[in-house]
C-alpha cells in the first residue's frame, strides 16, 4: 500500500473539521468515550506495553533506531511524542490539526531499509513511516492498551462501549490520513485484526527492538531506579507472553507475585482517589477550556517541574 501523501491527509482533516460542532472541545470532548477512558492517569501504566508492542513490529523498530534520539534522550522523545498525542486528544480543533500536519511532515523523512531479518520481515525491506499498515499498528497499540488497562484497573466495559470507543478512535486514525477502508469497522473486527497480527510473523522482536526496549525501560535518573524496576515488572506482566519472552524480560515467580499484588492494590483503591490525582492534568485543563475557563492545572505544573528535575539530573 502506498504511503499517505499530504493531499490524502488534507482530505481526511477536512472531513474531520466538517464533523466538529464545538472547536474548543476538539475531536472528542467531555461526552466522548475516549475522554472518559483516557482521562484516567492509571492508563499511563500501559505506556511501556504500548511502546514495546510498537517496537515488536520490525519496520517500526528500525525506523525508531534510524530516525530517533531515543538512546540519547529517551525522556525527551517520550515528551515530544505525547506533546502531539495530547494535542490531538485533549486539544482544541486547531491544535489537533496542527499536530497532525507536523507529525505527517516528520514522518515523510522517516524511510529506509531494515538491516536484519526478523520473523517475516527480510533484511533489505523498505520501510516508510507514512505507510497506512504501519500507522494502523501504532494506532492499534495505543487504544488496545488503553482499554486493557481500563478493564484491568478501572472497570469492565461492555461490547457496546468498546464499539463506541473504537468508532471514536477512527477520528484519531484520520489525523494520520489512514484510509477508512484500512481501519477495522468495529471492535469485533479490530480484535480479529489484533489477534491475527500477534499470531503472525509480521510481529516479532528484533535485536534492534530489544536494544531499544532496554533503553526505554531504563530509569532516566538514578533516584527513579526502584520505580522504573517496578514499571519494568508490570510492563512484562501486561505484554503478550510470546513478546515478553522475545524481549527477554524476566517474569518468574517473584515478578509475577509483585505485579499481581500491585495490580490488585491499584484496582481496589484507584476509584477512591480525588479527581486532582486520578485524572490527567491534560484532561482537567481541557475540561476548563471547554467550560470557558482556560488555565493550567496545578498538578500539571508540578509534574512539569518534576520532569525538569529529572532531565536535569546527572
Amino acid at each position: 500500500m502506498t504511503a499517505v501523501e499530504r493531499p490524502d491527509l488534507e482530505r481526511a482533516l477536512a472531513g474531520l473539521r466538517a464533523g466538529v460542532r464545538d472547536q474548543r472541545a476538539g475531536l472528542f470532548g467531555p461526552a466522548s468515550r475516549v475522554w472518559a477512558v483516557n482521562r484516567e492517569a492509571v492508563v499511563f501504566l500501559g505506556g511501556g506495553r504500548a511502546a514495546l508492542l510498537q517496537l515488536a513490529h520490525p519496520l517500526v523498530a528500525q525506523a525508531v533506531a534510524d530516525h530517533s534520539r531515543t538512546r540519547e534522550d529517551m525522556l525527551g522523545r517520550f515528551l515530544r511524542t505525547f506533546e502531539h498525542v495530547f494535542a490531538m486528544v485533549w486539544g482544541d480543533l486547531d491544535a489537533a490539526i496542527d499536530s497532525a500536519r507536523r507529525v505527517h511532515t516528520i514522518h515523510t523523512h522517516i524511510r529506509g531499509l531494515v538491516r536484519e531479518t526478523t520473523g517475516g520481515v527480510a533484511a533489505g525491506t523498505y520501510y516508510e513511516a507514512n505507510r497506512p499498515e504501519t500507522l494502523l499498528w501504532v494506532h492499534a497499540t495505543l487504544w488496545e492498551t488503553s482499554l486493557q488497562i481500563c478493564e484491568l484497573l478501572v472497570r469492565p466495559l461492555s461490547l457496546a462501549e468498546k464499539d463506541a470507543y473504537w468508532e471514536e478512535t477512527k477520528r484519531f486514525a484520520a489525523l494520520f490520513g489512514i484510509p477508512e477502508e484500512v481501519v477495522p469497522a468495529d471492535w469485533t473486527a479490530f480484535r480479529r485484526y489484533w489477534d491475527r497480527m500477534l499470531a503472525s510473523d509480521a510481529i516479532a522482536v528484533s535485536a534492534t527492538a530489544r536494544s531499544l526496549a532496554d533503553f526505554l525501560l531504563r530509569a532516566p535518573a538514578w533516584w527513579l531506579g526502584p520505580a522504573w524496576h517496578w514499571l519494568r515488572i508490570v510492563t512484562a506482566r501486561l505484554l503478550p507472553p510470546r513478546l515478553r519472552d522475545e524481549f527477554g524480560l524476566p517474569f518468574g515467580p517473584l515478578e509475577r507475585s509483585v505485579s499481581e499484588a500491585s495490580l490488585a492494590a491499584l484496582g481496589a483503591t484507584w476509584w477512591l482517589l480525588p479527581g486532582a490525582v486520578r485524572y490527567l492534568p491534560a484532561y482537567r485543563e481541557a475540561e476548563q477550556r471547554v467550560a470557558g475557563r482556560p488555565g493550567r492545572d496545578p498538578v500539571g505544573v508540578l509534574l512539569d517541574g518534576l520532569v525538569w528535575l529529572t532531565r536535569g539530573a546527572p
